[in-house]
């Protein structure tokens, strides 16, 4: 049985609120899903003011009610996702725009490529799960354009709680790492993870 009706416009947030699980919702684009521990790529280069934005994060964070999706995007995310295009030079790409039919449509919150890889980062409020189906999509979707890399990598985030994934084309899999990363304590893990990947 269908859950999706191939007549309606879906955008990538409507995938959030469906309540079907990940793997079924993945099934209706012929994708499996999996969970595993991921290897992730990381770089060995020192990484150019680390430890000012581990005390901009550790000076702000008390001061800042972080109830809100834009509140958390302001002051944990962005901060570190913008470090990251400084270090890689390269564009960091918000609120993008993507159309590649009427089930996969929408903005990715924040977008990051280079020559061989991108990274795409889904900032969720409070349910990571839901925000792991609607990044998944999303992967998707990138990986239906023009020029995909071998793996597409995604990130979830709560601000707080970071979760990485990989989409396989040509295996047609999509894996959540079932490890997460917190700030500001992992930082450097997922600055290095960022920065690895984007190499």
């Amino acid at each position: 049985m269908s859950i999706l009706d191939k007549n309606s416009n879906y955008s990538f947030r409507s995938y959030f609120e469906l309540s079907n699980d990940t793997d079924e919702i993945l099934a209706e684009f012929d994708y499996d899903f999996i969970r595993k521990r991921l290897q992730l790529p990381q770089t060995n280069r020192e990484i150019e003011g680390l430890i000012e934005l581990r005390q901009q994060l550790e000076e702000t964070i008390p001061y800042v009610t972080l109830s809100s999706e834009a509140a958390k995007r302001e002051i944990l995310i962005a901060p570190v996702l913008s470090r990251v295009a400084v270090i890689c030079k390269r564009l960091l790409r918000i609120e993008y725009p993507v159309k590649v039919n009427n089930l996969l449509q929408g903005n990715l919150d924040y977008l990051i490529q280079s020559h061989h890889s991108l990274v795409v980062i889904e900032a969720k409020r409070d349910d990571l799960t839901r925000g792991f189906t609607q990044l998944a999509v999303e992967l998707i979707a990138m990986a239906m354009l023009e020029d995909t890399p071998d793996i597409i990598y995604g990130v979830v985030t709560m601000g707080d709680v970071w979760v990485f994934g990989i989409l396989s084309p040509g295996s047609h899999t999509i894996t959540r790492d079932i490890a997460s990363y917190t700030l500001p304590d992992d930082l450097e893990e997922i600055v290095k993870i960022l920065v690895g990947i984007l190499e």
